[in-house]
Parts: structure tokens; C-alpha cells; sequence
């Protein structure tokens, strides 16, 4: 640590605040709070743990400077996090994205107000409802409004005068039913008003009491005989009922709360968050979250409770989330300050409660997958994990295209290699290629690799085709050298190419004698993980099919009488070799095609085929997945 700074460090307060790190050219690269500032912002500078969040190494790696603000609290310092998160975006804090282009509904602030959508709202001149990030819901709703609601939708400047000047006449939405007439004065304010009350109620779905209110309502009316506006009522009454009916139950009638979740993998984040009201989900908001690469979990949920109840216009007295996060108090006495009374942080676990949570959590991780797709759309763009990847081990080029390379055998019988393509991080399933080993006799996996390596490479130089991004082998030195070797043989012994061996997930490179070491949470250790364990699948599935078809083969394929025909309908009517060799003479001879001489042959043939004969070996277990030393 720079020795200036070192004293900086010494001199801070033991007490709440806000630090700013930044770099050399003044920027601000991340924003935390802290309860005791001096012990905070010092644990930052300790020597990293080479197992830790590669996301911190980065960002220690940038700070030259900081700069901290004292707070009276913790609830303080809280506060101005959040703000300066929102202002500044540092580049390596979890971050909601901006959210100017998701409508709001807005209701006006004038004699006669209109319910209308916008993208940036004025708060100080209407009442706004919002962000609505599901458009197509939104539009459900208004809808729904104007056919409940007899509500003007023109923009004309109604006032007293207008309508004593009588300057405005009537249009076709009041003789549809779906304006009062304002403009000249067949409404009152006060009735326009009681409208609009109804109608800010229904936006907020707040229906049980709405349609309370306006059934006693209706009683009055047919109490005075007013029946003509009573039955105006009922039909507003069997309206929000009927919209009522199609939306989510979600447990008790009175309950109001919000169910909130996140989401991340590495290569993106995104935040979720169910309204529920009067006991029955009303909307929806997604929202993706940047900068959050490599993040846990709850850092990324307490990030965006922070940054989506610093812009939301309601908070509900209880909010459910899937899992607790570090600072929950904090975001307790915070929520409960803004909305003036107690707000809770619930981890539902049983009951309606814990399958609505789930549902969310769910939806986040779809909604997630469905970024992720959008993302991948765009050709320029790279996933953070493969970013991650070229930072990490100082590779030239983006590897976009990763092919990776295992071998299988069991005790160097039935030698098979696999080929697996990865592209952005997502396995390329047409792309991957399955090897039999032809040049090898007996256990030699480095004379096998070369072979796989060899036949894949040259055959893109033969036909044309770019050698990929990165050449990964599932391996140590001996693999590595081998494939090396193979790659100079081809002509192209430039190619990037790694190892990775299992014991210690240990990286290993040409020209390098000691192994590279990845931080246990790293994405890049990830995508490595993910390539080569996929490339291992493929290879064990190859060599299972074919040792299947070897023991089907030396038991069946050699008996006088049995064709590919017989021994198809052998096999279709028992089910196994095994089953086979079970079966009495005449059970054999019932198949259909079979004579008995033919029967009698297999039978005599698969008399010393039992379990466990070379000709017919088994799992201990009795399934017929290889035994442990399968590679």
C-alpha cells in the first residue's frame, strides 16, 4: 500500500460512513458504506486471498485514491450509498440499470384529471404509479380503466370559466359512457373527484375495498332511488370484480407486501418484484442489474432493495425475499424511516408464503436466461465470464470459441477422444465431434490426445476453417505437451492452448513449468470447469456406446444361424445379452424367426457368458455404466 495512503487509512474515523475509491484519473470506481470506516476501508488493502472475489483483486489493483464522508448512522450512510450509486454508476458496484425508458402511469394534478402514460415522470405535478417494466400489463390496465372509469381522456384545459363560457362541447366518449362530461359541467368536481379516488385505488389494487366502497355507495343511490346511477355502480362493481378474478392469489385477502428477488450467474444479474395487494398479485417489474459479475447473491438482492426503494413511490409494511442478506437491519430501519412506519425483511418457509417466494425466484432465473438471449443476439457482444477468461490468463484474442478435448478408455480398451465446442460461454452442441482411437494399443491417453488433436486441427487447415479461440485439453503437463506437440506437427503451433487437471484445478500452459491457480469464484475458473466437464461427459457416453456394442457384438454376432435380424429380435424381445443367455431353449425358439436349431446354438453359445465373463463383464452394481476405472 502506498504510504500515504497507509497514513490516510490510520487517520479515518472509527465511525459510520460513505468511502469512494477511485482511480488514477479521478473516477469513481466503487461507493460503500461502513460502520467503522477506518477498519472497513483497511480490510480493502489487506494482501488479497488468492481464492477471493477476482472482481475485488481488479478493483484494488485501480485504487489510488479515496475519499469518505462521516455519517451520524448507519441509516445515514446507507442512504448516501444508495444516492451516490445512483449518480455516479461506479463501475464496480451492482448497479439497477437505467430505467428512464420504462412508462409510468400518471394521474394528474388538475380540476378535472386525466390518467395518462409517460416515460419521465413529473412527480411535483401529478401522481405517479411506477415503473411499469411489463408494458404489456400496463396497457391490460389501462384499458381496464377506461372501461370502468368514466375518466376524460382529452387534453383540453377545463375550468370554471370554460365551462360557464361553455367553450368546449360534449364529445363521443361521454355518450359511450366512458367520460362524465366535465367540459360542460355534467359532472361535479367533488363526483369527478370520488372517480378518480376509485380509480388511484384500482391502479394500486386496492379492489377488495374498492368495490366495499362502491357497493355502499350503490346502496345509497337505490335507497334515494337514483336508480339509474345505482345500476351505473353495479356495472363499474362487476368490472373490477371480473379484472379481480384474473389475477394471482397469493394467500391471505388483507395482504399487502412485496415479493422480491434476484438473480446472477457471472455473465449478467437482474432484480424482481411482485406486487402484492389485497392478497393477489396486481404487476410485475423486472428490472437487469449491471456490474455484477461474479457477485454472491445476496449482494446483488441487497443492492437492488437499495436502488429499487430509493425510486419507488410505495413500500409495503412487509417485503418477502429468498434469503437473508448482511445488512437486513439496516434496510429495515431505512424502509421503516421512508414509509413512517415498520417495514419487515421476511424469508418465508413454509406454506403459501415459501411457494410464492419460490415462484419468483424461478421467474428471476428465467428472466435472467431470457437477458442472457438477448445479449448473446448481438454479435459484438462477450460475456463477462469470457472476458473474465482472457484477462486471467493473458490471452491475445476474445476466446469466443473454446474446443476442448478428453480422452476415455477402460484399461486402454475401446480408447475413445471427444471434442466439445463452447461459443460465448454456451456449449455448441452441433459442433462437437467424437474420436475413435485408431494409432494407440493398450493405456497411453498422451499418444491418444495427440491423435484427436492432430485429426481435429488438420482437418480445419485442410478444409479452410479458423482454428478456434482456445484449445483446452482435460489434463495436466503430459496432456498439454502432447497436444502441443500435435499442433507443431500440424502447423500450428501458435494456437493458444491450456490444461486443465482435476486434483487441484490447476491451469497449465506451454512454456510455463509451474501451474496457474484461479480463484476458487472466479468466472473464468467457472467456464473452464463448465468446458472441460462437459468435454468428460461426452467422452464417458462415446466409450459406454461403444463397449456396449463390443459385449454385444463377442456374444451374439460369432453363433452359427443368428443374422442381424435374429439377433435384432433377440435383443428387442429380452432386453439384454444377459436376458438371453437366462432364457430356456424354447422360450429362444418362440422369438419370432428363430428355429430351434438356432436356439440351440445360442444357447450353447451364452452358456459360458455369465456375469462378470470377459465376454460379458457387469457393474457391481448390476447396471451397465462402467466400473470406477472408466477415464
Amino acid at each position: 500500500m502506498h504510504r500515504n495512503l497507509d497514513e490516510r487509512i490510520r487517520n479515518l474515523p472509527a465511525e459510520p460512513g460513505v468511502y469512494l475509491f477511485k482511480d488514477a484519473k479521478g473516477q469513481i470506481l466503487y461507493v460503500g458504506k461502513a460502520k467503522a470506516l477506518r477498519n472497513r476501508v483497511r480490510s480493502h488493502f489487506r494482501v488479497p486471498d488468492p481464492a477471493g472475489d477476482p472482481r475485488h483483486a481488479v478493483l484494488m489493483s485501480k485504487v489510488v485514491d479515496f475519499e469518505f464522508i462521516h455519517t451520524d448512522s448507519e441509516i445515514e450512510a446507507l442512504i448516501l450509498e444508495a444516492n451516490f450509486i445512483k449518480r455516479h454508476r461506479p463501475r464496480y458496484n451492482v448497479n439497477l440499470k437505467d430505467d428512464k425508458s420504462y412508462p409510468y402511469i400518471r394521474v394528474t394534478r388538475e380540476p378535472y384529471p386525466r390518467v395518462t402514460v409517460v416515460r419521465r415522470p413529473d412527480r411535483e405535478n401529478a401522481l405517479v404509479f411506477g415503473p411499469y417494466t411489463d408494458v404489456g400489463s400496463m396497457r391490460q390496465l389501462l384499458s381496464a380503466i377506461r372501461r370502468i372509469f368514466p375518466i376524460r381522456t382529452c387534453g383540453l384545459a377545463i375550468t370554471e370559466e370554460t365551462i360557464r363560457l361553455k367553450k368546449h362541447r360534449i364529445c363521443l366518449q361521454y355518450h359511450l359512457g366512458r367520460c362524465g362530461g366535465p367540459c360542460e359541467g355534467r359532472v361535479t368536481e367533488a363526483e369527478y373527484r370520488e372517480v378518480i379516488d376509485r380509480t388511484v385505488a384500482f391502479i394500486e389494487g386496492r379492489n377488495r375495498r374498492l368495490v366495499a366502497d362502491l357497493e355502499g355507495r350503490m346502496r345509497e343511490l337505490a335507497e334515494n332511488r337514483a336508480f339509474e346511477q345505482a345500476a351505473q355502480l353495479r356495472d363499474q362493481i362487476r368490472a373490477v370484480q371480473h379484472f379481480q378474478s384474473r389475477q394471482k392469489v397469493a394467500g391471505d385477502p388483507e395482504a399487502e407486501r412485496d415479493l422480491v428477488a434476484a438473480a446472477g450467474d457471472g455473465d449478467g444479474a437482474c432484480g424482481l418484484v411482485f406486487d402484492v395487494r389485497d392478497g393477489k398479485i396486481v404487476n410485475r417489474r423486472q428490472f437487469g442489474l449491471e456490474h455484477a459479475e461474479s457477485a454472491p447473491e445476496p449482494e446483488i438482492l441487497s443492492a437492488f432493495l437499495k436502488q429499487y426503494y430509493l425510486r419507488a413511490d410505495f413500500i409495503p409494511p412487509e417485503i418477502h425475499v429468498p434469503f437473508g442478506i448482511d445488512d437486513r437491519e439496516e434496510v429495515e430501519a431505512w424502509l421503516s424511516g421512508r414509509k413512517g412506519s415498520a417495514v419487515r425483511l421476511t424469508v418465508p418457509a413454509e406454506g403459501k408464503p415459501a411457494e410464492l417466494m419460490a415462484m419468483v425466484r424461478q421467474n428471476a432465473r428465467l428472466l435472467l436466461e431470457e437477458l442472457r438471449l438477448q445479449k448473446s443476439q448481438s454479435g459484438d457482444w462477450v460475456p463477462p465470464s469470457v472476458a473474465a477468461l482472457q484477462r486471467d490468463l493473458g490471452l491475445a484474442r476474445v476466446p469466443k470459441r473454446i474446443e476442448a478435448f478428453d480422452i476415455s478408455h477402460l484399461a486402454g480398451k475401446d480408447t475413445v477422444a471427444s471434442m466439445v465446442v463452447f461459443e460465448n460461454g454456451r456449449p455448441v452442441k452441433s459442433g462437437y465431434r467424437k474420436f475413435r482411437i485408431r494409432s494407440v494399443e493398450g493405456i497411453d491417453d498422451f499418444a491418444a490426445m495427440s491423435e484427436a488433436v492432430t485429426r481435429r486441427i488438420s482437418r480445419l487447415l485442410r478444409e479452410g476453417h479458423p482454428l478456434p479461440d482456445l484449445i483446452l485439453v482435460d489434463g495436466g503437463k503430459g496432456q498439454l505437451s502432447a497436444a502441443c506437440e500435435a499442433l507443431r506437427a500440424c502447423g500450428a503451433g501458435d494456437q493458444p492452448v491450456i490444461g486443465l487437471a482435476k486434483r487441484l484445478e490447476e491451469v497449465f500452459r506451454p512454456g510455463l513449468s509451474e501451474s496457474q491457480t484461479l480463484p476458487r469464484a472466479s468466472a473464468s475458473l467457472h467456464l473452464l470447469q463448465r468446458v472441460r466437464d462437459e468435454a468428460h461427459r461426452f467422452a464417458v457416453t462415446f466409450h459406454r456406446s461403444l463397449r456396449a456394442k463390443r459385449i454385444v457384438r463377442s456374444s451374439l454376432d460369432d453363433v452359427p444361424g443368428i443374422g442381424p435380424a435374429r439377433r435384432k429380435a433377440l435383443l428387442l424381445r429380452f432386453g439384454s445379452v444377459e436376458a438371453v443367455r437366462r432364457a430356456s431353449v424354447d422360450e429362444i425358439t418362440a422369438v419370432a424367426g428363430m428355429t430351434r436349431p438356432a436356439a440351440v446354438n445360442v444357447k450353447e453359445a451364452l452358456s459360458g457368458c455369465g456375469p462378470g465373463s470377459p465376454d460379458n463383464p457387469v457393474h457391481p452394481n448390476g447396471d451397465e455404466s462402467p466400473p470406477a476405472g472408466v477415464q
